[in-house]
């Protein structure tokens, strides 16, 4: 009996308790900094894509995986072949999997992608600063870019998208589109702003720097500043209004989407004024990002490993949550604390269960496999 099935009764809770969760968002007012908008829905099976024929002829445990970005730690080709080998659609590079040298990374890469005509998703915390794996990474980085003009962030994040893209790594979550002005804040050091105005000029800037060299990401959705806390240990949140995150905290983001970032992070953050589930698992901040700010790439969700670490139980089976985020509106589940050899399996597992059983409708599933097919192809 696979982990899916044994699990199957709790998922299906959790994901109808997710759902429920969700509420309507505030109609937008007419002082409103970011405006509502009208994006149609596109359609889940366009004529002539190549990423829609694809996923047409792929199975629901092709699917299933092709949505599950893993990790295991380790530095040597061969292992980490292996371990793509399930079919993932992606991996996410930590410190522990980076060798000495470029060449060395560089190899490392190359093995990740078991099918050379279709790589996964390499991806990179590569916020310079703060937040750095790569050991050449000598570039200017949030704590000093926020006090400069907004030129020195094209120039920082034009290089350390060319550096990340020469190591064959395709994707970095490296533009935290968060502002705080608040030096005690968790996430200040690495904003690149302390108002909404001036963190969305660098926000914009980062992203496109980064474009022409790899896809970027903006987090963490839909604002760290305003919840206070770590995400990595417990569950933040702020009783910041709807409206009042139109014109402060979703400024960063909007003007980041704008500019073009392919991918967006969505925080284990907690707004109950919208929805008193963390943001990662809530209908009503999936639709906000797709409706009003008009995000139509890749929705990834932060480490599903950090709910774990908040010490709720609710968030203690990475399958349960990972199919909650998954129904919620998550194109891409993200695991990393915690991760074993065995975890992604057996998160791919449990959403062939849920879309076998109803508890995840089988057209959520196709459309986030869509998404993020499209991305795949558009980095190879």
């Amino acid at each position: 009996m696979s982990t899916g099935t044994r699990v199957i009764g709790a998922i299906a809770a959790l994901v109808i308790a997710a759902l429920a969760a969700g509420c309507a968002p505030e109609p937008g007012g007419a002082s409103s900094t970011v405006r509502p908008r009208q994006v149609p829905a596109p359609s889940p099976w366009p004529t002539a894509d190549p990423a829609a024929d694809l996923v047409r002829t792929m199975s629901t445990a092709e699917r299933a995986a092709s949505i599950v970005m893993g990790h295991i730690p380790g530095t040597d080709p061969d292992a980490l072949r292996a371990y793509m080998a399930q079919g993932l659609g992606g991996f996410i590079l930590m410190g522990a999997n980076i060798p000495a040298t470029e060449p060395e990374l560089q190899a490392l890469t190359t093995a990740l992608a078991v099918d050379s005509a279709l790589p996964p998703l390499i991806a990179v915390d590569q916020e310079g600063g703060l937040v750095s794996r790569l050991h050449d990474d000598v570039f200017a980085a949030s704590d000093t870019l926020k006090s400069l003009p907004v030129a020195a962030t094209t120039t920082a994040f034009s290089a350390r998208a060319e550096l990340v893209a020469r190591a064959g790594i395709t994707v970095n979550f490296g533009t935290v589109a968060d502002v705080t002005a608040d030096p005690g804040s968790f996430i200040h050091g690495r904003a690149l702003g302390v108002d909404p105005a001036s963190a969305a000029d660098r926000v914009a800037a980062a992203t496109t720097a980064q474009e022409p060299y790899v896809a970027s990401t903006l987090k963490h959705f839909p604002g760290h500043g305003a919840a206070a806390g770590d995400s990595h240990h417990a569950i933040p949140r702020t009783e910041l209004t709807l409206e009042d995150w139109r014109g402060a905290d979703a400024v960063p983001f909007a003007a980041g989407i704008d500019a073009g970032a392919r991918l967006l992070m969505f925080g284990h953050l907690s707004y109950p004024a919208i929805d008193a589930a963390p943001a990662s698992l809530s209908p009503a901040w999936y639709e906000i990002a797709r409706e009003e700010l008009g995000f139509e790439g890749v929705a990834v969700t932060d480490d599903l490993g950090m709910l774990q670490s908040s010490g709720n139980p609710a968030y203690a089976d990475p399958v349960a949550v990972a199919i909650a985020a998954v129904a919620a509106g998550s194109d891409l589940v993200l695991m990393i604390a915690g991760s074993t050899s065995d975890t992604a399996g057996q998160i791919v597992d449990g959403l062939v269960a849920a879309a076998e059983s109803g508890a995840l409708p089988e057209e959520r599933l196709e459309e986030a496999a869509l998404r993020v097919m499209r991305l795949r192809l558009d980095l190879s």
